[in-house]
């Protein structure tokens, strides 16, 4: 069992950045692919970003040069660094842990999620 726990929401605005961090409780979290996922109001939830354990990234082409997702393993921690941003980028953004994961940008990849976190740009 991972329990993950999101912080760094907030309200900004546009053109503003935020940090978004997600603590694993788990130690064998370098194992785990972590992803942030996001559910914009009304919308269903939609994949942002991937970290495989070796360190590499994916991306969504709405995210792309604007994000960027790292991981910290000795703190069992990834986070998502968030700049420029756009009303659009509203939502409650999750984070989640995958051990089996297939291609990584579906939400059936990942066995663990937080409960989320709110992220409000204004215009």
């Amino acid at each position: 069992q991972v329990q993950l726990e999101e912080s760094g929401g907030g309200l900004v605005q546009a053109g503003g950045s935020l940090r978004l961090s997600c603590a694993a409780s788990r130690r064998t979290f370098s194992n785990y692919f972590m992803a942030w996922f996001r559910q914009p109001p009304g919308k269903e939830r939609q994949f942002v970003s991937f970290i495989t354990r070796n360190g590499g990234t994916t991306y969504a082409d709405s995210v792309k040069g604007r994000f960027a997702i790292s991981r910290d393993n000795a703190k069992n921690t990834v986070y998502l660094q968030m700049n420029s941003l756009k009303p659009e980028d509203t939502a409650v953004y999750y984070c989640a842990a995958g051990s089996g994961v297939v291609s990584g940008i579906r939400i059936q990849d990942y066995n663990y999620w937080g409960q989320g976190t709110q992220v409000t740009v204004s215009s």
